[in-house]
């Protein structure tokens, strides 16, 4: 039972480092100011629901991408870990990832911004990939598999509502606020990478030493 409550807790808070809805909110709310609140609805569902369905795709389908390039999931492991301390270090300086696009084109785009580059790479980009392979990789019951899935979701959906929520939550805790959040999780995502990167490390070396 405490595996489980460990495992559910690791794949919450990993989730929501790596999506960081906090760090989302700015730019959902630059790309959406001409938009009606109904447009900036639509939009936030859209991207939520695409970010959802692809960690999920990728999540069920990461044995068989494995076996099809030759992966180990240790090496996976190692390479995640690396992408997680840069994304990290980042959010640790409150460096947000900017997005080009001209403002000339951003009304031509209204109808796509929820897929690019809301869904992707925004809420779900490189490191929330690779934390739902190498977790369903962990996954080593359906409790797990089950706990996995619906710490996505769960994940997503509150990454959703603080969209929906973002003009009242930014006015609350203003832009100090947010870049003392994005350093809290980037500290996190650092742990986690650290993490990572050593438990693919480790059975690596063991087998070079036999």
């Amino acid at each position: 039972m405490d595996d489980l409550i460990t495992f559910g807790l690791l794949c919450l808070t990993s989730f929501f480092t790596l999506i960081n809805p906090l760090g989302t909110m700015p730019i959902f709310l630059t790309m959406t100011t001409d938009l009606s609140e109904q447009e900036r609805r639509f939009t936030a569902k859209k991207a939520s629901l695409v970010s959802f369905i692809i960690i999920i795709c990728f999540a069920l389908s990461g044995q068989l991408l494995f076996k099809f390039f030759g992966i180990s999931v240790n090496s996976f492991k190692i390479v995640g870990g690396v992408i997680f301390f840069m994304m990290g270090m980042d959010m640790l300086q409150a460096r947000l990832s900017a997005v080009k696009i001209k403002k000339n084109e951003v009304k031509n785009y209204v109808n796509d911004i929820s897929i690019t580059p809301l869904a992707i790479p925004m809420i779900c980009g490189p490191g929330a990939i690779t934390n739902a392979i190498v977790l369903m990789e962990d996954a080593s019951s359906i409790s797990k598999i089950v706990i996995l899935l619906v710490s996505i979701a769960a994940v997503v959906l509150t990454t959703y509502i603080i969209l929906l929520s973002s003009s009242k939550i930014i006015k609350v805790i203003g832009q100090t606020g947010i870049n003392v959040m994005m350093r809290l999780m980037g500290l996190i995502v650092m742990v986690i990478a650290v993490e990572f990167f050593f438990s693919g490390l480790k059975p690596i070396i063991h087998d070079l030493i036999k």
